[in-house]
């Protein structure tokens, strides 16, 4: 179906509202007038496109009521199927309103336009600044699709071990004063990576496994603290 296929379901939705309705208007694909209230901007397509959000983001400077609507069903829009959730929050912090139209022509107020309000995540926040904050260097370029991370907690953890890989058993306090990694006991009791055996009670030493990740990341560990 084309996307003029969509005027009609959308036009009987906005009249049946009390609006009056034109297509092609200035370049707007719909445009519904109710009174002295801001016209509602509507743009059509068969599929859910970035093509569809730049001209929603284009029409928001006419109109602070700007929908985009699109075909939904099987073989319609897998984007809106498969990441709803994503593309109404998208168009939350857009501004713009979502409406979807069905095989049957049903069309479903999804999401009204309003202006975005964000609600801070502060642990969220507090997380990042903190990892930011104890993470030492800048050992990973942005962007970089590394499924390892050189987190804080790993950096300490990498510490630890380094003690470990050049004396061998030491005690907790041990190598808590040499490192100055004051969770030193925490990251053993963890033991996140598999990297530490305790060989009696405060005293621990490096796994195999301990011993060669150590090895792997010892470069990245020495750049980080230059």
């Amino acid at each position: 179906m084309a996307e003029r296929d969509l005027y009609e379901p959308i036009k009987q939705f906005l009249e049946a509202q009390g609006y009056e309705v034109k297509g092609e208007i200035a370049d707007c694909d719909v445009v519904a007038v109710r009174g002295d209230e801001a016209p509602v901007i509507v743009e059509l397509k068969e599929s859910l496109n970035l093509a569809l959000i730049l001209q929603a983001v284009d029409r928001l400077r006419i109109s602070g009521l700007v929908y985009v609507a699109f075909r939904v069903g099987k073989g319609k829009s897998a984007t809106w199927r498969s990441r709803h959730k994503q593309v109404i929050n998208l168009f939350r912090r857009l501004g713009a309103g979502i409406l979807t139209v069905s095989a049957r022509g049903k069309v479903e107020a999804v999401l009204d336009p309003a202006p975005y309000r964000p609600r801070a995540d502060v642990p969220r926040r507090k997380r990042m600044l903190k990892e930011f904050s104890e993470r030492v260097g800048d050992p990973h370029a942005g962007g970089s699709a590394s499924g390892e991370r050189f987190t804080a907690y790993r950096q300490d953890a990498l510490l630890c071990g380094e003690e470990l890989a050049q004396n061998g058993t030491l005690k907790v306090s041990e190598v808590r004063d040499r490192t100055g990694v004051d969770r030193a006991g925490a990251i053993f009791t963890d033991n996140h990576y598999g990297w530490f055996e305790r060989v009696k009670r405060g005293h621990y030493e490096l796994s195999p496994k301990g011993l060669a990740d150590v090895q792997r990341w010892r470069a990245l560990l020495t750049s980080a603290s230059d």
